[in-house]
């Protein structure tokens, strides 16, 4: 029996380690588009994956993370509430510099460093240039990556329309995307269908026709060369005047690239500038696409009309990294180590992620839900060594047995 809103599980397997297993039922569904799309499924609980906002307050003698656990079979909605007013608790408590000053505070720093890294890149000497690269390839990365998810979310503001001004900067001048189709595939897709066979399952991040070593070490290189293109090929989904907004913001976005590297950085031809560009754009590409296949693929996949909850759809289908300073900077704790945290309330920022994490990790755990964690080191063997079955064959359904 699919579990539907309100109704009863039957219980028909186990679940083992976290994972639930499973038996394949579906191959594959067609790709969405923002056109006249509906979704199956839609609900309101997968509505709340973005624009997030919680239920009134807990009272003093609600029960809190470190309370008595509630009974198992307590609906998937009153989970879902009953940690959204926790996280509205500490929420309300923070200040302005916790909720968005933190993340604009990196993105600001980010924008200082350009400065010097492409007056680094005017030395003949190894070291400086070095230094350089490594500092506009870190610089590119935050605001291409943690900029873009954060203004992707509207979490750099509480202002609607400065939060669509910041998304234009960030996703079109300077990640080279179109705002509307980024945020539908990732906030409306992705967030709503995690892990949801055809819909929201990271299906876009496979190249099945590449063996594992060429798509782990070789193929990310290629990012910065792929994204304007795949961008480019997107554009037919949308109305024209975004498409020649968005043409506009990447021409604006690569010509200040290139114009600086040449009368600031000093390099003399376009080949040269354009190697220079590829190679601080590609500097982090191997964990951007490592991050993304790692959180989501090799974890329970749901078929539309099967799907969970939403407590239930992220607890399986979302793992968290180890918090690493370089990443956790260019890509912000909501991509690393508060993946789960994000997907429960994606409108919050990566500090707020990271200050709920304890509050969210100890809720699930409480509940007997997953809270799916795994090393680097560890999802990348994963990969070398089950990627047949992960990234070139079509995964299996889960089966969902035992969750009420």
């Amino acid at each position: 029996m699919p579990l539907e809103d309100g109704e009863p599980v039957r219980p028909r397997g186990r679940q083992v380690n976290s994972e639930v297993s499973g038996i394949p039922r579906l191959r594959g569904m067609g790709d969405p588009s923002p056109r006249g799309t509906t979704v199956p499924g839609d609900s309101r609980t997968d509505v709340m994956a973005e624009g997030w906002e919680p239920g009134p307050t807990l009272g003093d003698g609600d029960v809190t993370p470190g309370g008595a656990p509630q009974p198992a079979w307590q609906p998937e909605e009153a989970l879902m509430t009953e940690l959204s007013e926790l996280v509205q608790k500490v929420v309300k408590s923070s200040s302005w510099w916790e909720r968005h000053g933190m993340d604009i505070s990196i993105l600001v720093c980010s924008f200082l460093l350009l400065p010097a890294g492409f007056l680094c890149l005017r030395s003949a000497h190894a070291i400086p240039f070095l230094a350089g690269v490594l500092t506009l390839g870190i610089v590119h990365h935050t605001l291409t990556v943690k900029g873009s998810h954060l203004a992707s979310h509207n979490a750099l503001t509480e202002s609607k329309s400065w939060g669509k001004v910041w998304a234009i900067f960030f996703i079109e001048l300077c990640s080279a995307f179109t705002v509307e189709q980024a945020t539908y595939n990732h906030v409306k897709i992705h967030h709503g269908y995690t892990n949801v066979i055809g819909l929201g399952d990271s299906s876009t991040w496979k190249l099945p026709f590449l063996n594992r070593y060429v798509y782990m070490f070789i193929a990310p290189l290629a990012v910065p060369i792929l994204t304007p293109l795949v961008a480019l090929d997107l554009l037919r989904n949308v109305e024209w005047k975004a498409a020649l907004r968005t043409l506009c913001c990447m021409f604006l976005g690569f010509y200040c690239h290139y114009w600086l590297l040449l009368h600031v950085s000093g390099f003399q031809s376009l080949w040269s500038a354009l190697l220079c560009m590829l190679l601080t754009r590609s500097l982090l590409a191997h964990p951007y696409i490592h991050v993304n296949i790692f959180q989501h693929i090799g974890l329970p996949m749901f078929a539309a009309d099967r799907k969970p909850k939403r407590i239930h759809l992220m607890s399986l289908g979302v793992l968290n990294l180890p918090r690493n300073p370089l990443l956790d900077w260019s890509f912000g704790h909501s991509l690393i180590s508060c993946h789960v945290e994000h997907h429960l309330f994606p409108s919050l920022s990566d500090n707020m992620c990271l200050k709920i994490k304890p509050i969210v990790s100890q809720y699930l755990k409480q509940k007997k839900l997953p809270y799916n964690e795994d090393t680097y080191s560890s999802r990348l063997w994963l990969f070398l060594q089950r990627y047949e079955e992960l990234m070139v064959h079509a995964p299996p359904i889960t089966e969902l047995v035992g969750i009420q």
